[in-house]
């Protein structure tokens, strides 16, 4: 599938949702701000601080997750601009099948049928396109769980281009006290290599207790920590002469409105 193609198609599925704003089609939606501050990441400085946007939304004909990270490194070292800061973000709209059509697709553990895109975009001439099949599952125990399969398209430096990835996203509720533990992330898995892409795996889960809700303070503000493993990170193989596997832990501040 040509970059042209899932442009246009990614394009379409953001007009569809300014139009549905328009027609008061929103759902529900939540926005957060996280602060981190973590060690032992690799081929970037090793020590980092990070502020995360993050808005998900529900819609009648689908959800929309979008998140922008601002990095800075904590020590002198510089990243492949030559600067000490960075920055990241990913938009990812997923249509349907079962409310667009109102139809109930579930069958099994299956929840919904869904086509799911990404644009994701960074610094440094990064730019990737996903585009491909996804499922909502109904797992017993957890808030939600999905799984997306993307064709994985990149433009750059490291072109990365005809491979598949699968995205499993999750998160999970455990009742402690008066409040809440919460266990999400996801896992993105590039299964295979092309010319300059390597297979890679990288697992992001946080682990976070709802400070406000223990405090009687309403909003939801969590303290936790991250992890971040990312074996061959950026599709870059891991060698003795220079590691690209990471494992990475973070101290995390995170706050909703």
């Amino acid at each position: 599938m040509k970059r042209s193609t899932i442009s246009l198609m990614l394009a379409g599925g953001m007009l569809v949702a300014g139009q549905s704003m328009a027609d008061d089609l929103l759902l529900w939606q939540d926005n957060s701000l996280t602060y981190l501050n973590g060690i032992d990441f690799k081929v970037d400085p090793p020590k980092q601080q990070t502020v995360t946007f993050e808005h998900a939304s529900g819609w009648s004909f689908g959800d929309l997750f979008v998140f922008v990270d601002g990095i800075k490194f904590n020590t002198d070292a510089t990243n492949n601009v030559g600067d000490g800061h960075t920055y990241y973000g990913e938009i990812s709209p997923r249509l349907s099948f079962g409310k667009v059509t109102g139809t109930d697709l579930s069958f099994g553990p299956i929840k919904d049928v869904l086509l799911a895109a990404t644009y994701e975009f960074g610094e440094d001439d990064n730019e990737s396109y996903l585009l491909g099949p996804a499922v909502d599952l109904n797992i017993p125990g957890f808030d939600y769980f999905q799984i997306n399969t993307y064709y994985r398209e990149t433009d750059g430096k490291r072109d990365g281009s005809g491979v598949w990835q699968v995205t499993p996203v999750w998160s999970y509720t455990v009742p402690v006290g008066n409040s809440d533990v919460v266990i999400d992330g996801f896992m993105d898995w590039v299964v295979d290599n092309d010319d300059s892409y390597h297979a890679n795996l990288h697992f992001n889960p946080q682990i976070k207790y709802d400070l406000a809700k223990g405090l009687g303070l309403g909003k939801k503000f969590y303290v936790g920590v991250e992890y971040d493993y990312w074996s061959d990170k950026y599709g870059i193989q891991d060698t003795q002469a220079f590691t690209t596997n990471q494992s990475a832990i973070s101290l995390l501040l995170k706050a909703h409105f």
